[in-house]
């Protein structure tokens, strides 16, 4: 395959990361110790297509490609991953699934509004018994003429607190995912409540929230998809999504890189920089090499997506690879950055505490590695 890109996917790459080294690098500590992500930022992320990227011109969007869209993860990754969770979930969970399963009324409706930034989505899959066992949740929809009644509980939502609307999964039939339907529902419905969740690890600048639906009422033209295609619609999202957050991985990763590869040429000890010594070298290079691996296999991943290839084997193992080398990399780059890396005037710690939930949100390494050993044998663990 060719791994080379355009000349306007490297364009936009250039945009992207000249803009996250003006508009994000400068405030993600401060965004950090605020627990708050500046909203302007929206709005700016707008402008520049950001918000639209691979939607249709005519629904708002700006077009484009997925590679170009993982090109944007990385960027945005690299800068602050509270600010990729912000666009990978309204637009990569919650657009993108519009755009591939709704009717024209719903396309018109939510996505010139998510794209120019108006108002944002969450995805509202996870639930306070349910994460990897999805197929479980006990968020129930019932049938009252024309209209659902939503009664549940969501956890662990990004965008939750900001978003003006939710893709909501609910269980609308029997038990296991054929019971599950996917719902569009304004945040502003009567019953529907939310709380932001404080005292995160990382990821301390997105809004993060749990959400309380107590007997929301939704007419049935708020239905996404089928009824009973509910789950398979989440995992379809979430196989993209996956690349997204290894794609966001990969810029972390990268920061770090770039971070240690800077300070260990300036921090001198026992009389030269520290980048002369063999050990610290060694890191550089573990991190180096396993950075440009995990990208690779973004692209690769990517690519199939754009051709319209099977794909969901190959974002498990660029997601499984890209996660935990990202926690690699912070931690290495603490090590270079020795005490100083432990104190927030760097950014490797901040660093270090986003990367960890990259391999728990979307699928944990475990279940990664559960998938991929399934594709390979035919046999399912799970």
């Amino acid at each position: 395959m060719d791994l080379s890109l355009t000349a306007e996917q490297q364009q936009f790459r250039d945009l992207a990361r000249e803009w996250v080294d003006r508009e994000v690098v400068p405030h993600a500590a401060e965004w950090d110790r605020a627990e708050q992500v500046d909203t302007k930022i929206v709005g700016k992320l707008a402008d520049l297509g950001f918000l639209g990227l691979g939607i249709d011109e005519e629904l708002g969007g700006s077009g484009g490609d997925f590679l170009t869209y993982a090109l944007m993860m990385e960027e945005l990754g690299r800068g602050d991953t509270s600010v990729r969770g912000i666009v990978s979930v309204s637009l990569g969970l919650v657009a993108k699934t519009i755009q591939a399963y709704g009717v024209e009324a719903q396309k018109t409706r939510w996505l010139p509004a998510l794209c120019s930034g108006e108002m944002l989505g969450c995805f509202g899959l996870t639930e306070p018994g349910t994460g990897s066992d999805a197929g479980s949740l006990i968020t129930r929809a019932i049938r009252d003429g024309d209209d659902w009644v939503l009664s549940g509980e969501k956890i662990f939502i990004t965008n939750g607190t900001w978003a003006g609307v939710a893709l909501i999964f609910a269980r609308t039939g029997g038990l296991g995912p054929k019971g599950i339907t996917a719902f569009l529902v304004p945040t502003d419905s009567p019953g529907f409540g939310r709380r932001e969740i404080k005292g995160k690890l990382g990821l301390r600048g997105q809004a993060t929230a749990e959400i309380i639906l107590d007997a929301v009422r939704i007419p049935d033209d708020h239905r996404l998809g089928d009824e009973g295609a509910g789950f398979t619609i989440a995992m379809t999202a979430l196989d993209k999504g996956r690349i997204a957050v290894a794609s966001g991985s990969v810029g972390l990763a990268r920061g770090c890189l770039e971070a240690s590869i800077a300070y260990a040429k300036d921090r001198t000890q026992f009389g030269k920089p520290i980048a002369g010594y063999q050990l610290v070298q060694e890191m550089i290079a573990d991190m180096a090499v396993e950075t440009d691996a995990a990208r690779l296999l973004v692209w690769r991943a990517a690519d199939l997506v754009d051709r319209g290839l099977p794909f969901r084997t190959e974002a498990s193992m660029a997601k499984l690879f890209a996660t935990e080398s990202a926690v690699k990399a912070a931690n290495q780059a603490i090590q270079i950055f020795g005490g100083y890396g432990y104190v927030d005037e760097f950014p490797v710690g901040k660093a270090m505490r986003d990367a960890r939930v990259t391999t728990l949100y979307e699928g944990t390494s475990q279940i990664q590695k559960l998938l991929i050993g399934r594709a390979l044998t035919g046999i399912s663990a799970f």
